[in-house]
C-alpha cells in the first residue's frame, strides 16, 4: 500500500492530540475540539496500511498569516523521510505569506532550510502555585458576547498577527475555560485565560497593559480552579523580563522551550504585554 496523505477528518484529530500527549506536550482537555474548528482545512496526516504515521497542522488564520503545530511522526517511521514528505506536501504549495512555528530548539537548522528563520524563545515554566489576586473592580469574566471585543484588543495592541474570531469563540467559550479581563480605556487592558490539562492546569493566552494587571490577573485565574494543589504551567516569550520576573516570583521552573520562527515577514507583535502565548501549536 502506498502511503497516502490528505486532510484529518474531525474523528481522527483526538489522534494527533493523543501523540502530542505522549511526546509531553500536555495539552488542554479540550484542545482537540477548539483547535479543529478553528480551520477544518488545516490539519493533515500521512497514512500507511497500519493508519495515521504523522500528522501536521497548517492553520490558516487569513491568506496573510498561519501558524503550524502538531508536527509529530509515529515512532515506526521515523527517519523514513514520511514527515518530511508530509511537510513539503502540506507547506510548499501554502498560499500563507507569513507562516510562523513553535518548534523543538535542536531542529532550527531544519526549519532554516525551509526558509524560516528564527524570532525569539518561547520557555514553559510550571509548578505548584499558589497566588493571591488583589482586589480590583476592573475585574470582570469574559462571555462568548464578548468575543469581538477580545478580538479588538489583540489587533488593536499588536498580541496576534490576525484576527482569529473562530479560535476565540471555542477558546472563549468552552466551558472547561476560565477567561478573566480588566477593563480599560479599549475596553480591556488585559485578558487571561486558564484550562485544565492532562497534567494541571495551563494559563495562555496572558494578556496584560503591564506587570501589575498581568499579575491581578495571573492570581484571579489561579484562585479559579477547583484543584488549588495542582500544577500550573506558563508559557512566556524570553524578551519580556517583566513576564521572567513574574515566574521567578512565583517559584515556577523552567521546563522545556521552543524557537518561534516565521517564513515570509514576521508580524511585530507587542511582547511587552504578552506574559503568556495562547498555545504553542497555534500561536
Amino acid at each position: 500500500m502506498t502511503d497516502k496523505i490528505r486532510r484529518l477528518k474531525s474523528f481522527e484529530f483526538p489522534l494527533a492530540v493523543e501523540w502530542a500527549a505522549n511526546e509531553g506536550w500536555n495539552p488542554g482537555l479540550a484542545d482537540a475540539e477548539v483547535f479543529y474548528n478553528t480551520d477544518p482545512d488545516g490539519f493533515w496526516g500521512a497514512f500507511d496500511k497500519q493508519g495515521m504515521a504523522a500528522v501536521i497542522s497548517a492553520v490558516q488564520y487569513s491568506s496573510d498569516f498561519g501558524f503550524v503545530g502538531f508536527y509529530i511522526c509515529r515512532p515506526d517511521r521515523r527517519g523514513s523521510g514520511l514527515g518530511y514528505k508530509l511537510w513539503q506536501t502540506v507547506l510548499d504549495d501554502s498560499v500563507m505569506k507569513t507562516i510562523g512555528l513553535d518548534g523543538v530548539v535542536d531542529q532550527q537548522d531544519n526549519y532554516r532550510k525551509s526558509g524560516f528563520e528564527f524570532a525569539h524563545r518561547n520557555i514553559r515554566f510550571g509548578g505548584v502555585v499558589h497566588a493571591s489576586a488583589p482586589a480590583d473592580d476592573d475585574l470582570f469574566a469574559l462571555a462568548i458576547d464578548d468575543i469581538a471585543v477580545v478580538d479588538a484588543f489583540e489587533q488593536t495592541c499588536n498580541l496576534f498577527a490576525e484576527s482569529r474570531i473562530e479560535f476565540l469563540r471555542g477558546w472563549i467559550g468552552n466551558d472547561t475555560h476560565t477567561t478573566l479581563a480588566l477593563k480599560g480605556p479599549m475596553g480591556l487592558r488585559g485578558y487571561g485565560v486558564i484550562r485544565p490539562c492532562k497534567e494541571g492546569h495551563k494559563v495562555g493566552p496572558l494578556f496584560a497593559a503591564n506587570a501589575q494587571d498581568a499579575r491581578t490577573l495571573f492570581g484571579a485565574l489561579l484562585q479559579s480552579r477547583d484543584n488549588q494543589d495542582g500544577k500550573v504551567y506558563l508559557d512566556i516569550p524570553e524578551p519580556n523580563q517583566a513576564a521572567r520576573e513574574l515566574v521567578n516570583d512565583h517559584q515556577m521552573i523552567a521546563e522545556f522551550e521552543t524557537a518561534r520562527m516565521y517564513k515570509g515577514t514576521a508580524p511585530k507583535l507587542n511582547l511587552d504585554m504578552t506574559f503568556g502565548i495562547s498555545s504553542f501549536e497555534l500561536g
